[in-house]
């Protein structure tokens, strides 16, 4: 398929106006091959009142852009131009459309943004090329919303921990006595997870990890499950409240709310380049492996 006939949606990071150089990078290039650029309209303001671009032909349509508001877009892929935590919310967004994502990394890690802005050109010819792999990420799930990388019950305030009970598929397991308990992915093992301890878990492999936070027993571990399992969670609070995070996006919750985490009924699609392999991702994005004695 030649870029003349691919439809683009754009989320974008709207705090970086001095990083806005990429995004005209992308636009320039798609244009000029005859894409289909649809931009969502917190970026599209962005865009035009922080950073100055000219994009008024978006509101008659011409040259190629347009705008969408919420989840009214239909695209072949959609542009996370971002860091890894716009990229969730481009993944958010996107939901259950089956939409390829493609992350261009104006971040700082990026490890689900993993397309440079020097890179952009090469990157996006590929699309129309085939030169290039999809990955399909699993995703979970309770009442407060889906997740790519993690949900996680967290203490509301800084006073005292909480008590989390925790069912897998109906059995007990554990009552956690800690600050929190995260719920990862592979996608998210990387992230919040690794920071608390938990281990690293190569996408695709069908296994979530459960990982407190700053568990008041030495002897809790973090532990791994199989993905289609469904996991209880009960928390006890002395503030009679706790905090759901999903992604990052925190929902308040009251004492005796119960959060059942299970895997979503869909897939987010990534966009993977052929010569983008996930091992020498983690040695360099986290240098992983590396001999820091030099």
């Amino acid at each position: 398929m030649s870029q003349a006939h691919l439809r683009f949606a754009v989320f974008g990071n709207e705090y970086q106006p001095k990083k806005s150089a990429s995004v005209q990078r992308l636009f320039n290039f798609l244009l000029k091959q005859g894409a289909a650029i649809s931009i969502d309209r917190p970026f599209y303001r962005f865009l035009t009142r922080e950073c100055g671009f000219n994009l008024s032909s978006a509101q008659t349509g011409t040259d190629g852009i347009t705008i969408f508001d919420g989840d009214d877009f239909q695209a072949d892929f959609a542009v996370s131009m971002g860091g890894d935590g716009t990229f969730l919310k481009a993944a958010a967004r996107v939901g259950s459309k089956g939409i390829p994502i493609i992350g261009v990394n104006m971040g700082r890690l990026g490890f689900l943004a993993d397309v440079q802005p020097q890179e952009i050109e090469q990157a996006f010819h590929a699309l129309s090329t085939g030169d290039y792999s999809i990955e399909e990420h699993a995703v979970i799930m309770c009442d407060a919303g889906c997740a790519v990388n993690d949900i996680a019950v967290l203490k509301r305030d800084t006073a005292s921990m909480i008590s989390i009970r925790t069912l897998i598929n109906g059995e007990y397991l554990v009552t956690y006595r800690a600050d929190g308990l995260i719920v990862s992915t592979p996608t998210g093992s990387t992230a919040y997870n690794l920071s608390n301890g938990g281990p690293i878990m190569v996408p695709q492999t069908g296994i979530l990890c459960l990982t407190p936070v700053a568990p008041h027993s030495l002897n809790i571990r973090p532990i791994v499950v199989k993905d289609d399992s469904v996991i209880e969670i009960e928390v006890e609070s002395r503030s009679h409240n706790f905090l759901v995070a999903v992604d990052g996006r925190a929902v308040k919750m009251e004492q005796g709310t119960r959060v059942v985490i299970r895997k979503a009924p869909y897939k987010v699609k990534v966009v993977k380049r052929l010569n983008k392999k996930y091992f020498s991702t983690l040695r360099d994005k986290m240098m992983w492996g590396a001999d820091m004695r030099t």
